[in-house]
């Protein structure tokens, strides 16, 4: 099971700032922020699954584009994994033939470009040996976080998310925890707009990773561009027991 960082920038600017989206393999999205414009079309068509952990656009901003570009050249519809509460903003807001087509009736519903599937926290789902649970998550939009399992190892990716206690209680039950990726958004400084915006800042990761009772490789995604050296060094001021290492593009995990 391989991960192929496509993108993990809390925004846009310059060549190597991408919103957030991970390739596994080469079938499956974790998100589709705007990392996912990198992809050849030979690597969009190949994509039969997206997990999404929630609907804030940094995390979609390339799923409609993406069904556009490859879906008459697929077989199968692209299935879209989410809650319900997520994949109901999408129907809503996005494939609604006002903002976008909504391609779970294009070319027809009996033959569409897109399927949703929902999942529910804690839901675990197989594909080919490889195993994508949700996880929770605390964020102002309903939303999950994943854990991905090859079974010979583990990576867990928090998604957006404020303080959440049970989000660590179901990561301290992999055995297998090889990698942790989580986030920080905000400056220390910004703390204030971190909590009301319920991401975290360095100052409360600290607070968060008190319960992290594994040891585990952590890197630090979703920095905001321009401020990702100063982020990094207020991780470090405060985890350097852990040595968190800043999340990179192209960045391959191997599990």
């Amino acid at each position: 099971m391989k991960v192929r960082i496509l993108g993990c920038s809390g925004g846009i600017g310059g060549k190597s700032q991408r919103t957030t989206s991970f390739l596994v393999d080469d079938d499956i999205l974790v998100d589709a922020g705007t990392g996912v414009a990198d992809l050849s079309i030979d690597e969009l068509v190949k994509i039969d699954h997206v997990f999404l952990t929630h609907s804030h656009l940094d995390h979609i901003a390339c799923l409609p584009l993406l069904i556009d570009t490859a879906g008459d050249m697929r077989q199968q519809p692209l299935i879209v994994h989410a809650l319900d509460a997520t994949l109901e903003l999408l129907r809503n807001h996005i494939f609604n033939w006002a903002i976008w087509p909504d391609f779970c009736q294009i070319p027809s519903e009996d033959a569409p470009f897109l399927r949703y599937q929902s999942l529910r926290v804690g839901e675990r789902l197989e594909l080919d040996g490889r195993r994508f649970t949700a996880l929770p998550a605390n964020h102002t939009v309903p939303a999950v976080g994943y854990h991905l399992d090859s079974g010979a190892a583990s990576l867990v990716f928090t998604g957006d998310t404020g303080p959440c206690p049970e989000l660590w209680r179901a990561v301290n039950k992999i055995q297998n925890l090889r990698h942790l990726i989580v986030e920080t958004a905000f400056s220390n400084r910004e703390r204030e707009l971190a909590e009301v915006s319920l991401h975290l800042c360095p100052s409360m990761l600290a607070e968060e990773l008190i319960n992290l009772q594994r040891e585990t490789e952590i890197f630090i995604t979703h920095l905001k561009p321009g401020q990702s050296e100063l982020m990094m060094q207020e991780v470090l001021d405060v985890l350097a027991k852990l040595a968190p290492r800043m999340l990179e593009n192209n960045q391959v995990f191997e599990l």
